[in-house]
Formats: C-alpha cells, structure tokens, sequence
C-alpha cells in the first residue's frame, strides 16, 4: 500500500488490504512503528513488538472495557473475560482455566485424531479438496462442540455464520450475528442445567460464582460466547494459513514428514509467521506518550500481533521458518492478562492435524491459479484454499 495510506489512512478492513497484509505492516514498521490514520474516527497503529508487548500488558493504562474492534462494536454482552480488566479480569478467568489445562484437554488428543483422519479419508482418494471447507472448518468446530460444549453437531454451520457475521465490523448483518449468537448460548445453557454434568467447561461456568452469587445470565453468556468465537475462528484459520505456506513452502511439510518430532516446535514457529488472531484493540486510560508518539486519553489503539511477530529486533531471520527457532517469544496468542484463553486447546489440535496431514499428504500445491481471498478483519484466514495432492488410500478409522 502506498506510503500516504500506511501513515494516515490505514484501515484494518479494508479489501484491498487482506492480500498485502505482511508486506504492508513491514511498511509500517519501517515507515513509523506508531502511526495515526484517520479512519473510523481516528485510532493509533502500533507494529513494533516491544511497542505491542508494552501495550498488552499494562492494561491500566490501555483498558480492554471499551471494546476490542475499531469502530467499536459488540454484542448485547461482553465478552468475558477478554472486555474486562484486572482484578475482575482474572476471577472470571479461574473460573474456566481448570479446563483448559494441557492435563484437562489431554483425553482430547484420541478422538481430534479420529476426527482428522475421517475428515482426510473423505477426500484423499480425490487427490484435491477446497480445504477450508472440507477440513480447517470442520475440524477445530466439531472438536468443540464435541468436547467442550457437548452441543449438537448439526448446529455447527448455524453457529460459524453467527459467529463470522459478528466478527466483522460494519457487516449488515452484524446485530443480526450478535443476536443469534446470544440467543443460542442462551439456550444451550438452558439445557444443559436441566442435564447431567458432563464435567466440561459449560459445567464451570454453570457452577461459577463470582463475589459469593452464581453468575448472572449476561456474564455465563459472555463467557461462552467468548470461546465459540475463539473456537471456531482462529484455530481455522491457523490451518488455512499454514496449508498456504506449505503450497509455497514444500520444504516446510517435507522436513516435517521426515522428522515428526520437529511438529510441536514448528507449530510455534507457524503461528508466529502467520497469525489468524492478527489485532486487537486498546483504549488509552490517560495521556501517554508511545513509541515517540503522544496518545490522549480516549484514543484507540489497534495492536498487531501479526507485525510483532515479524519483527527483526526481536526474531532473527524473521520472515523466514525456522523450526528450531529458540527463544520464540511469539505473540500469536496475544500477551499480558489478556493472552488467549484456549492457547492450549489450539496447539493440541494444531499438531494433530499437522502429523496427519504431514503424514498422509504429498506434493501439495494450489489447485489452479485463481487468486486466493482473504477475511480479514482483528483475524484473517484464506476464504476458500482449493489445493491438489498425490492421491492416497483411505485408513477407515471413524471419528467417535
């Protein structure tokens, strides 16, 4: 993007910004880590990761309560505990991490792998699929609703509209997402009071209790409201990013065939190169000066963690995959009280899928040579991946 458009127009959603994503935030960082544009009323961009990190963790003085989008937007509930600051922030925050923990999602592993090899059996012997919608879709939201939410499988597409809708600012049918979304949270907590426990995360947040009272309906809501969209987002795009990469990287996903035991460390280095959760909003508290720059109380201030995580003072090389890379102190999951909540549950289905598709996949490109599209918003992903493969044999194991 032009210079002009970097410094003073940048606008996160804008169409024509989702192909040169990476380019233009390397722009940025050249040009001016802390820039002002003045779309949507005004906000600062901030790209440098030194910058970010200071940002994310001093939540006193850039507040996540005024909402995380630009322009601000968001349901009739917040969403909990991410739109809410310290102290507050990390009661709700107990409150669900006990089943979230790498022990807690441990029984995960053995049906999300039954999951991806049906979903591979469905369209191996094709020797191509549309991607997106034949496995980094499905996979991360069946998993979910399976295991974390005990929700019915055929409400799936239902949810993922509402949920993709909601996350776009200015979308026409964004109130309409917000509102199907809450509704349907609503009820499945409904239900799921009138059941047994199933010993899950919906269980938590039933049994939760905050300042010696069960939560109220709006703080159960936001709370799960949260985790479908993290759920049925991010990890998806995650896949999207990385199966695009290995259409132009082949030696990405040969050195990971050949030596499986790199997978857990390349995962890391794969989220740091293409971040699905690529932005996030701050409101500053007071007046502060940033990166030279001097923000007033009131501004916005939109953070890049997909910029961060590119940038040559703290990552040697990079632009460059690198799987061995130690320290990697990405920030794919964000940083501060505020880093994802379900960090854990996205690497568990992140190397599953990638020994399985590692493994069972070869000599992967993009089916033909249309241009590939992105949704690109405070996450981006590849809207459709149609990729071609060499054929192979089905393995028949059914997903639980």
């Amino acid at each position: 993007m032009p210079d002009e458009w970097c410094l003073r127009e940048f606008n996160h959603v804008a169409p024509e910004l989702a192909p040169v994503l990476p380019e233009t935030l390397a722009r940025m960082r050249s040009l001016c880590p802390v820039a002002h544009s003045e779309a949507h009323g005004g906000f600062w961009v901030v790209t440098k990761y030194e910058d970010v990190l200071r940002v994310a963790q001093d939540w006193e003085t850039f507040t996540s309560t005024e909402g995380l989008n630009i322009p601000p937007y968001r349901g009739s509930v917040r969403n909990i505990p991410v739109e809410v600051d310290p102290p507050e922030q990390r009661v709700y925050k107990r409150m669900v991490n006990a089943h979230l923990t790498p022990k807690a999602i441990a029984h995960w592993e053995e049906p999300a792998r039954a999951l991806v090899t049906q979903l591979i059996d469905g369209f191996i012997e094709r020797g191509e699929c549309e991607f997106m919608d034949e496995f980094a879709r499905p996979f991360p939201s069946v998993t979910f609703f399976d295991l974390a939410l005990h929700a019915p499988r055929d409400e799936i597409a239902q949810v993922a509209e509402m949920a993709s809708v909601s996350s776009v600012p200015n979308h026409p049918r964004a109130k309409e997402g917000w509102a199907g979304l809450s509704a349907w949270i609503t009820n499945l907590l409904k239900e799921r009071r009138g059941g047994p426990p199933r010993g899950d995360v919906v269980d938590a947040v039933l049994a939760a209790e905050h300042e010696g009272r069960p939560l109220d309906e709006a703080e159960a809501v936001g709370i799960v409201q949260l985790l479908v969209l993290g759920g049925l987002e991010t990890t998806a795009g995650a896949l999207g990013l990385t199966m695009l990469r290995f259409t132009r990287h082949p030696e990405i996903p040969a050195l990971l065939r050949a030596e499986p035991e790199r997978i857990p460390s390349a995962v890391e280095e794969l989220l740091r190169l293409d971040s699905p959760f690529s932005a996030i909003a701050r409101t500053a508290t007071r007046d502060v000066e940033l990166g030279g720059r001097q923000v007033k109380a009131g501004d916005k201030v939109l953070l890049y963690w997909a910029s961060a995580n590119h940038d040559a003072d703290e990552f040697t090389d990079p632009d460059a995959f690198d799987a061995a890379r130690s320290p990697n102190r990405h920030v794919a999951f964000g940083a501060g009280p505020h880093r994802c909540l379900g960090s854990n549950v996205a690497r568990l289905n992140l190397r599953v899928a990638l020994e399985e598709l590692t493994r069972r996949l070869d000599d992967i490109k993009v089916a033909d040579d249309s241009e590939i599209h992105f949704h690109n918003t405070l996450t981006r992903a590849p809207n459709s991946l149609r990729i071609a493969f060499r054929p192979g044999p089905r393995l028949g194991t059914p997903a639980g």
